[in-house]
């Protein structure tokens, strides 16, 4: 079991720059592992870990950013309702895969990083 609030305080140390990076990454990860059935245990693990990273996050985000965030937990939020049918489905599996990449390159792009 995570210790959250140790993450939670290791976290918010970094600006929100570095921390919408960091959801930016789970959710190329997310694309990255979708491609291997086996790897469903850490899927689910990186849509918990960004749900978290986004509440901890948003209100800190200007307010288009931070609508952007919802909204994207709340994508998170209807994957995990339905993993166990979207992982057993390929098709499925891949549209989550795409939908997570595309997800990645909208807040990596909102982090300034790319700038």
């Amino acid at each position: 079991m995570r210790n959250w609030e140790a993450l939670k305080l290791r976290y918010l140390q970094d600006e929100l720059p570095i921390r919408l990076g960091g959801i930016a990454s789970n959710l190329a990860r997310i694309k990255t592992m979708s491609k291997n059935i086996a790897h469903s245990d850490l899927v689910v693990s990186l849509i918990d870990e960004s749900k978290r990273f986004i509440e901890w996050t948003a209100n800190d985000a200007d307010i288009d950013t931070a609508g952007e965030l919802v909204e994207l937990q709340i994508q998170l939020a209807l994957w995990q309702l339905r993993w166990t049918k979207i992982w057993a489905d390929p098709v499925q599996r891949m549209e989550v895969a795409a939908q997570a990449q595309i997800w990645s390159d909208r807040i990596l792009e909102r982090s300034g990083l790319l700038d």
